[in-house]
């Protein structure tokens, strides 16, 4: 079974994800802040792929993405970097990038490269779901690579459940349509939101993410959906401390988790 479906068939509620950029704030820290997060107790680790142009990201992540452009990350590095990091880590693993460096390295290759790391999902902001469907499916799973799509406050239901109903693994419920960026509190709309769709009683579990970064808003995102997704702020605190231990430990205070 994909280590992503174990974990939300063993563990269902209060996961929490990670999400950092490779080659930020070092070329070389990628798997240090991999084994790091793992040995604290997160639950699943989005490993993201700088790009020149992040349309998605706020400011935070924007920045981590140059830093890692500066220091000389790439695709073809990056998975050299994970070429080993099965040996020492167990618990999901997921890439998250645009479709520009991924297509620059060709899809089926950048599959294979997956399955031969351990990678167990990927999420690309910016992949139609039409073109997932007709072009990129097949290849995914033949790769037993899961491809993670989102979903925002202004997706249809119509198109939630054909989400729903093509893909496995989890589905990325973004809280809002702006860009990444940690907030205080979620608004009575966003947490409306979230209700409703957690209302739909989906087959995939839900994750939240955009805007967690204290304990309101983990606890709001565990209250209706499987856990939450932690960016911005574990990034800028990667960036404060210089160290993934002393970062990840701050953010679980944060969060009280």
């Amino acid at each position: 079974m994909n280590r992503i479906n174990q974990l939300f068939s063993n563990q269902p509620k209060d996961l929490l994800s990670i999400y950092f950029c490779a080659g930020a704030p070092t070329l070389e820290g990628t798997t240090d802040v991999i084994r790091s997060l793992e040995r604290h107790g997160v639950n699943m680790i989005e490993i993201g792929i700088p790009f020149s142009d992040p349309m998605a990201d706020g400011v935070v992540i924007q920045q981590a993405a140059n830093q890692a452009l500066r220091n000389g990350m790439s695709l073809k590095l990056l998975f050299s970097q994970l070429a080993d990091i099965r040996t020492e880590v167990s618990i999901p693993l997921v890439l998250m990038g645009y479709l520009n460096p991924i297509m620059q390295f060709g899809f089926e290759n950048f599959c294979k490269e997956c399955h031969n790391c351990g990678i167990d999902g990927v999420i690309i902001p910016d992949l139609p779901f039409k073109d997932y469907q007709e072009t990129y499916r097949p290849i995914a799973e033949q790769y037993d690579v899961k491809v993670i799509m989102l979903i925002t406050p202004e997706t249809s239901e119509e198109r939630i459940r054909q989400i729903d109903a093509h893909t496995d693994g989890f589905i990325y419920m973004v809280s809002s349509a702006a860009t990444t960026g940690a907030q205080q509190d979620f608004s009575l709309q966003k947490r409306n939101y979230f209700k409703k769709i957690a209302e739909m009683n989906l087959k995939n579990p839900l994750m939240i993410g955009f805007g967690i970064s204290n304990r309101e808003t983990f606890t709001a995102a565990c209250e209706y959906a499987s856990g939450a997704i932690i960016g911005s702020r574990f990034v800028a605190l990667l960036e404060e401390e210089k160290c993934a231990e002393k970062a990840v430990l701050q953010l679980k205070t944060m969060i009280g988790k």
